[in-house]
């Protein structure tokens, strides 16, 4: 495997699954023999399943040999290091390497989605995989002192992009990837922004970014979507100085190389800046009236994720959101009928449907043939299932565990997901090698008679997906 490839590899992959625990009461003596016993250098404290903390043989020497203290009235939570730094087993290894960094310690402990302990992992573990680290990117952000800085390293991450495209980093990575590096760089702004004009900036409020941004699923010519949701109680100066605030931070997220949303879903707009109150009224109104208009502003917002500040906010809009689609079951309905208007461009003899004039003549948006009908398809049968935010490969797993989908259907669906996403990425990235800016279109011209095929496949599997929505929703029945 290239060594820049490694590092964008799972940490779960390649953590140590056997890991010895303890109980925070437990005799200190006791678990310091048992460290002598199995020649290790450290146990994972444990409350249940879940990772409270952690002793070293550095802390047996520095707070208890060194010190000349008796360890035999010792217990374990004595001397043991809390809480203990952790990583998800999906997490890249450079986010494991970057956390050792921050906190200046020699391992993590690798958790679930449900914050369960399931593995360790050393920094040694990980540069025995590779001698080259691009974690200093990550560490460059966080130490961005200027937004001038920062459009360096938004370059940077454009670059490293276009680097790894063609080493054999799945489609799906490169997605996580740049909403992971994108994400750090827009809270590094808000922390500059913080800690000089907006020290007095009120606390109860939430920074929450939306589509694909939400999902994670951001390629090369992601343009901005976000919003702000504060709390009900803030007085008047506080509520204008979060508008001050999100006028600056958007203006410097497109001073940074982010461009604005052409349909100003940007939160600087007061329409996309509400308190947690208007958005549910807001949200009502949309599931209440199911235009065009509606349905695609309801979607967009319905993949809401916190980036910043209190995510007790999202959670309740959430909520709100599953709770009045039980009320409001039309808008599904009416919403997937949207995802049909989108046809797959294929005519007679399966011949590819491309653009006949203009500036992208000859070429197919892949977003428009395909992706756009997967990705917001799952997202109609997620909320009806009460599943609300998540990326799209994540909505297909609680879609199988919810009996929607059996694996191979759902695997069908996400191999034709991830194939037209990595030629969109492609072609995203051979713009940028010519000069030009990344767009959804991809010129055929540049396809393989082999990536002709493989994207007529993913197009058809587009086209039975849709075929499962239209029997789902009885839409030939809605008028």
């Amino acid at each position: 495997m290239p060594e820049a490839v490694t590092l964008f590899q799972p940490v779960g992959n390649f953590c140590r699954r056997e890991v010895v625990t303890c109980a925070a009461d437990d005799a200190l003596v006791a678990v310091a023999a048992t460290m002598h016993a199995r020649n290790i250098s450290s146990v994972v404290i444990c409350r249940g399943a879940t990772p409270v903390g952690i002793i070293t043989d550095r802390d047996l020497r520095n707070k208890v040999v060194a010190r000349g203290i008796d360890p035999s009235d010792l217990r374990v939570r004595d001397i043991m290091n809390a809480p203990l730094i952790t990583v998800g087993e999906d997490e890249f290894l450079f986010e494991a390497l970057y956390r050792m960094s921050k906190h200046g310690i020699h391992r993590v402990g690798v958790i679930d989605s449900d914050g369960r302990l399931v593995g360790i992992i050393t920094d040694s573990d990980i540069l025995r995989l590779q001698t080259r680290s691009p974690q200093q990117l990550v560490r460059d952000i966080e130490e961005a002192g200027t937004i001038d800085d920062l459009k360096a390293l938004h370059d940077r991450v454009q670059g490293l992009v276009v680097h790894l495209v063609g080493t054999g980093v799945p489609s799906h990575d490169l997605s996580r990837l740049i909403a992971h590096l994108n994400d750090r760089i827009l809270i590094r702004l808000i922390t500059l922004l913080r800690a000089t004009r907006f020290i007095d900036l009120p606390e109860r409020f939430a920074f929450i970014v939306l589509g694909s941004e939400g999902r994670r699923e951001q390629t090369l010519t992601t343009d901005q979507d976000n919003a702000i949701v504060y709390a009900d109680d803030l007085s008047a100066d506080e509520v204008a100085r979060l508008e001050a605030f999100s006028r600056e931070l958007i203006d410097g997220l497109i001073a940074v190389g982010v461009p604005p949303c052409p349909g100003g879903i940007m939160a600087k707009n007061p329409e996309w800046r509400r308190s947690l109150s208007e958005w549910t009224n807001a949200i009502d109104h949309w599931l209440a009236t199911p235009t065009s208009d509606n349905i695609l502003t309801g979607s967009m917002f319905f993949d809401l994720r916190t980036l910043y500040g209190d995510a007790a906010m999202e959670h309740s809009l959430k909520e709100h959101i599953t709770r009045q689609l039980q009320i409001e079951p039309m808008f599904l309905r009416y919403a997937a009928a949207n995802v049909l208007r989108f046809r797959v461009p294929i005519g007679w003899f399966g011949r590819f449907q491309v653009e006949s004039r203009g500036d992208f003549r000859g070429q197919l948006d892949v977003k428009k043939a395909g992706i756009f009908a997967i990705t917001e398809g799952l997202k109609v049968l997620a909320l009806a299932e009460g599943i609300v935010g998540g990326g799209s490969r994540e909505r297909l797993e609680s879609l199988i565990a919810a009996g929607v989908f059996d694996r191979a259907r759902a695997d069908d669906l996400d191999t034709c997901f991830r194939t037209l996403v990595y030629f969109r990425l492609r072609s995203q990235v051979r713009a940028i090698r010519e000069g030009h800016k990344p767009n959804n279109y991809i010129d055929l011209e540049h396809f393989t008679r082999t990536e002709k095929g493989r994207l007529k496949l993913a197009l058809d599997g587009v086209e039975t997906f849709q075929e499962f929505l239209k029997l789902r929703y009885s839409l030939d029945l809605l008028r």
